[in-house]
């Protein structure tokens, strides 16, 4: 005899990706559609874990359309709500040298007018590398920033779930 299957919460993977042209007009959609992305999944926007996704979004998507573009393929934004942290990754499909990964990232010179964009992802990221990209061709830089707190915002998101279904009824 067996016993009767307990019910279960369904499952809600907290992921979205979008594809975005490589152009300074998709660079700034991204990181608009990061912070809306943030909000929908209850993090709220004036914590420093979301104005350091915000900063690091903006940093990868703009490397992405200066240093990344290939003429007429886009660039990829992804954002996951993993446990205890938002994993950010932005992907292009320009092959050829990867940038630097951490540790190897150089501090521009003061009169240089370009290269702190990695410098800032280094600075705000808890964790970030740089990975090839599936299906290639192309490269991700993948960054994480620590959510405390984050399981009180999945339980408020399925709490407001839950809500949202008894008044469907």
């Amino acid at each position: 005899m067996t016993a009767p299957p307990s019910p279960q919460e369904p499952v809600t993977v907290r992921v979205f990706t979008q594809r975005l042209s490589s152009t300074p007009r998709g660079a700034r959609l991204a990181r608009h559609l990061a912070l809306a992305q943030l909000h929908a999944w209850g993090v709220p926007l004036d914590t420093a874990a979301a104005k350091a996704v915000a900063v690091i979004v903006a940093e990868l998507a703009a490397n992405a359309v200066t240093h990344g573009r290939v003429p007429g393929r886009d660039f990829e934004l992804r954002l996951a709500l993993v446990p205890g942290s938002v994993r950010v990754e932005v992907g292009d499909t320009r092959t050829g040298p990867r940038p630097p990964g951490p540790g190897d990232v150089r501090v521009p010179g003061a009169d240089e007018e370009t290269g702190r964009g990695l410098v800032l992802v280094d600075a705000l990221a808890d964790r970030w590398e740089v990975v090839g990209r599936r299906p290639p061709p192309g490269k991700t830089v993948r960054a994480e920033v620590d959510l405390p707190g984050w399981l009180s915002l999945v339980a408020a998101a399925r709490d407001a779930a839950s809500g949202r279904r008894r008044e469907d009824r």
